[in-house]
């Protein structure tokens, strides 16, 4: 049975974890390779997501997952995952936390943009503003 949570509240929570995150990552990476820091990391979630779909019970779910929906999850996590987080842990390696964090907290821009030009979302006077608060937030914080 699945709870019934209010998606600003998970978002809230994403926000926290997020911000919080970056501090015991340039502190893990202080003395380790990311390499080896981006494997650890990717052992530590799989191994935890195994156990939580073996306790739930939604193990046979996999066999339920079309290739269409295989593929775009794959790719997701090939650039987020994969490409994204591992630029992100070497420039969190050599670079201010205080300074990469919010450029690569930044990528709404780039899921806006690219949400108008291939699903056809339509740019907002709100989007548009949001844009405009996003590239002044990291400018400002950047200085």
């Amino acid at each position: 049975m699945d709870i019934k949570v209010s998606p600003y509240l998970l978002a809230i929570i994403s926000m926290f974890f997020w911000g919080m995150a970056p501090i015991f990552g340039k502190l893990g990476l202080e003395k380790t390779n990311p390499y080896i820091a981006f494997a650890i990391r990717c052992f530590v979630i799989a191994a935890i997501m195994l156990i939580v779909i073996l306790i739930k019970g939604d193990f046979r779910e996999l066999a339920k997952v079309d290739l269409k929906s295989f593929a775009f999850i794959s790719l997701e996590g090939i650039f987020a995952t994969l490409i994204g987080h591992f630029a992100y842990y070497y420039a969190l390696k050599i670079g201010e936390t205080s300074k990469v964090v919010p450029i690569t907290s930044a990528f709404p821009l780039i899921t806006v943009v690219i949400s108008i030009m291939f699903l056809s979302e339509k740019l907002t006077l709100y989007k548009g503003s949001g844009i405009i608060l996003i590239i002044a937030g990291v400018l400002l914080l950047r200085l």
